[in-house]
């Protein structure tokens, strides 16, 4: 004789408790997950499962109050389970419920079999609804979390909770860092971005400041292999013109390289200062060095520039040579013309071409490139400027 309804529920009542217990005992043979669980987490996941069961009786009584679901079951979790037990484990808790409830339930009328299917159903969809919605609120706490680092990056802060927040992030960036600039385009796909540099076995942090879109670029290999041996890095540059189309119109600039994430903003604030001035260079390629963009930053009072002329090409040109430095002076002067310049020095051009091969030697610049030469005259004028500043007052 087929039971009521009200019979039905009052029987269900009387054996969740039973079904609880069957649960638990049928979560640890058949999920290894659960067994290595510490006894804090299993005892949540186990209440977990009994609000599951509770909630269908509940369901069963009044199968009209739907909204119970997500609230009366997952509910009952502490908020650090979510984290630590995945989607596609809770679904395997959920199909281990059904299964002990419908074993226990398979000589009950057709109706009970049919309400547990579609509780199935339904918790099923609370579960990934549930899921979703934390993993669209870790997003945001996400991107508020990388243009906070992006912005303490571009300020040059540096605080004891940066590497935190870097790490809380899953930076996976190993060594050398350099910060690329340019402009946000109207429809910015941050996934796509990600997606490229992946591919090109990068890192990068994204930052939207306006029409700006500044990335931090990390690569995601170590410089040494398993073995110890040196592996063959890509270039930033490289890694730049495959996140070109990401930009938006106009200029894209590349700060140099520096050691770690945490000196970024030297990279940061060489990419911002040739960013600024990068219209001033008619044919600038994109993507373009910052430091191919020295004479521009420089005139235009950067101070990182300044030093890097000077340091980079003043110096070691007048510690190595006087002859090397007056001879590209020369050359400069008359318009690279050797013939002029060995006129001017009393010597063959020949010598002028290798003492103009020497400087090149010394300091990696060619003064026959009208780029280069470019380069070169401003280090000569703000050097010397430096060395006039550098000397005594006369009294």
């Amino acid at each position: 004789m087929a039971k009521t309804r009200a019979e039905t529920l009052a029987w269900l009542r009387t054996i969740s408790g039973e079904l609880a217990t069957a649960t638990l005992k049928r979560l640890d043979e058949t999920l290894p997950w659960y067994g290595d669980m510490p006894p804090g987490r299993r005892s949540a996941v186990g209440l977990v499962a009994q609000a599951g069961i509770s909630s269908f009786i509940q369901w069963y009584d009044d199968p009209t109050s739907q909204p119970w679901i997500a609230a009366d079951v997952f509910g009952a979790a502490p908020r650090e389970l979510l984290r630590s037990v995945s989607l596609q484990q809770t679904l395997q808790l959920i199909r281990v419920v059904v299964e002990v409830v419908e074993d226990r339930i398979k000589s009950g009328d057709a109706s009970l079999r049919e309400a547990i299917l579609l509780y199935s159903r339904e918790i099923a969809f609370a579960a990934a609804d549930v899921y979703a919605r934390a993993a669209e609120a870790r997003g945001l706490w996400d991107a508020r979390l990388e243009a906070l680092v992006v912005d303490s990056i571009l300020a040059g802060e540096h605080d004891e909770e940066l590497p935190s927040r870097i790490a809380a992030l899953g930076w996976h960036g190993h060594g050398e860092v350099s910060v690329l600039v340019g402009t946000t385009p109207r429809q910015l796909d941050v996934d796509q971005l990600r997606r490229t540099a992946r591919h090109q076995e990068a890192d990068v942090l994204i930052g939207v400041q306006g029409s700006r879109l500044v990335l931090v670029i990390g690569r995601a290999q170590p410089a040494n292999g398993e073995d110890g041996e040196p592996t063959e890095m890509k270039a930033f540059i490289d890694i730049a013109h495959e996140l070109e189309p990401g930009f938006g119109p106009g200029h894209l600039v590349l700060g140099h390289e520096v050691p770690s994430l945490v000196d970024a903003s030297k990279s940061a604030k060489a990419a911002l200062a040739g960013f600024a001035v990068a219209r001033s260079w008619r044919k600038a390629p994109r993507p373009v060095l910052a430091d191919d963009l020295l004479p521009e930053r420089a005139f235009a009072g950067d101070p990182q520039a300044r030093s890097a002329l000077i340091n980079r090409i003043y110096k070691p040109l007048k510690a190595h040579s006087t002859e090397l430095l007056t001879t590209l002076w020369c050359y400069l002067d008359n318009g690279r013309s050797l013939e002029a310049t060995a006129r001017e020095l009393f010597v063959h051009p020949n010598t002028v071409r290798y003492r103009l091969k020497r400087v090149s030697d010394v300091i990696g610049w060619d003064a026959t490139g009208a780029r280069e030469a470019l380069i070169l005259q401003a280090a000569l004028i703000v050097g010397s400027i430096a060395d006039h500043d550098g000397q005594p007052k006369r009294r």
